[in-house]
Order: structure tokens, then sequence, then C-alpha cells
């Protein structure tokens, strides 16, 4: 789309439409969506648990080759910012379920809400310096419709390759919900981190804009998208679902 229409955006709002596009997935969100859809669960946990982990180190370099820009390097402070907040939490947090994973689980609405609200103040920490920056004094109506006009394109585009993806290799619901949710998420939590230690200064609110608008549009559409697939799921096998995302005449993947 850069290639296509390069005046259509401010070219640090076309940054971090591509940014957005090297992001890995989330966790809390396709584990979230896929268990809603009563998908495969597991499956979900092996593949956004891999993302992100393989994302905190790739989003950084594919970042920078794709945009071909030397200041995109992460200094040492960056990198010691990403791996205090993300890769150590991981790492404590998968070595200490051994001890920690049976009242993790007696305890799930309190650990619920704690993560919930880590995401919260992160997307609202971010609201709030782009509102001291001025960032929404500097950004015209028409770019700002243009920005959620492209961001909700990525986000079709991402669902359509994994739901067609998902039954060209004859998927059965289950793992094509998982699919479909692993691959079409992106995580906020890892991209602003990651953000942080690649742009500095008041380029930072325009650069994560379209991270927080995909963000709050995949929670809306997948929200939506994973009840369609639970409604399937109690369905007799063969069902037919033509109104499932395109409203296409879609043939149901039959359940194993």
């Amino acid at each position: 789309m850069w290639v296509a229409v390069p005046h259509a955006l401010p070219r640090s709002l076309w940054s971090g439409v591509l940014f957005l596009c090297v992001l890995p997935s989330t966790v809390q969100s396709s584990i979230a969506l896929t268990s809603i859809a009563r998908g495969n669960v597991a499956a979900a946990v092996c593949s956004a648990s891999g993302s992100n982990l393989a994302g905190l180190f790739l989003t950084p370099i594919l970042f920078g080759f794709l945009t071909g820009l030397h200041n995109s390097a992460i200094s040492l402070v960056g990198v010691q910012q990403i791996v205090l907040q993300l890769l150590i939490p991981f790492v404590a947090g998968q070595v200490s379920r051994r001890w920690i994973g049976q009242w993790a689980e007696r305890n799930k609405s309190i650990l619920a809400v704690t993560d919930r609200g880590s995401i919260l103040l992160i997307v609202y920490a971010a609201f709030s310096a782009s509102v001291v920056q001025g960032l929404w004094q500097r950004i015209p109506v028409a770019t700002l419709v243009i920005l959620v006009l492209i961001v909700a394109v990525l986000l079709a585009t991402a669902l359509l390759i994994m739901i067609g993806g998902s039954r060209l290799l004859r998927f059965d619901r289950a793992d094509e919900s998982a699919l479909v949710f692993c691959g079409s998420q992106k995580s906020v939590v890892s991209g602003i981190p990651i953000a942080s230690a690649l742009i500095a200064g008041p380029a930072l609110g325009l650069f994560v804009l379209p991270i927080m608008m995909y963000h709050a549009m995949q929670l809306l559409v997948c929200a939506w998208l994973a009840k369609r697939y639970a409604s399937r799921s109690d369905s007799p096998p063969g069902y037919q679902d033509s109104q499932m995302l395109t409203g296409g005449d879609l043939q149901a993947s039959p359940r194993a």
C-alpha cells in the first residue's frame, strides 16, 4: 500500500503501519478468543507464545530491514527495556508455573483483572502521551479516516488469509479458529515497548497510533467472529454458514 499510495499518509504513520505488520501475535487475546470459539486452546497457547517470544527479537530486525532506516537500530538501553518489560516476565512466568500453576487456576478471576488492567494501563499511557504531545491537533480528520480504512483492510486481509489457508489445508473447526485468531492478532503489549526502544521523543505517539487502532478493531471484530465459531460448534457436521465473514457461500468445515 505504501508503494501504491505513498502520499495517503505521512511517512511517520506509514512507518507505524509497517511496524504493525511485523508485530507478533498477542498471547492473552488469541487464547481467550480461541477459548470463546471452542477451538484448540492448546494450539493457540503454543502458537501465540512462540510468536510473541520470536517477535521480541525478529520485530526490530524485520522493521529495520524493511524500512532501511539506520536509526531503527535498538540501543543498549532499548534492549534492556525490552528484556526487563517483556522477556524476563515471560520466562519467570514459565519457570514459576510449576509452583503457582494450581493457585493461578483457582484464582483466574483475580488474575484476569490484573492481566487486563496491565493492558489497559499500557494503552492509556500511550494515548496520554499522544495527547500531551498534541497528536490529535496535528493530524487532520481526513488522515485519521484514511488510517482507519488502511488498518481495517489489514485486519480483513489477515482474517481472510487465515480462514482461506485453514480451509485449503482442511483444518477442522477447532484448529481453524486457533489459526485465525493467532494469525490475525497483533500485540500492543509487546508493540509499545519495542516501539519505545526504536523511536524516541514526540514521534512515538504518531508511530504507535496504527497499533492502538488495530488493537481496538481486532478485539471488536474477532470477539464477534469467536461467537460465530462457537455457534457453529453446536451445529451438526457439514453445517452451512454463509454469513461467517464475507457473506459468501462458504462451506463450513466438518468437526473432527
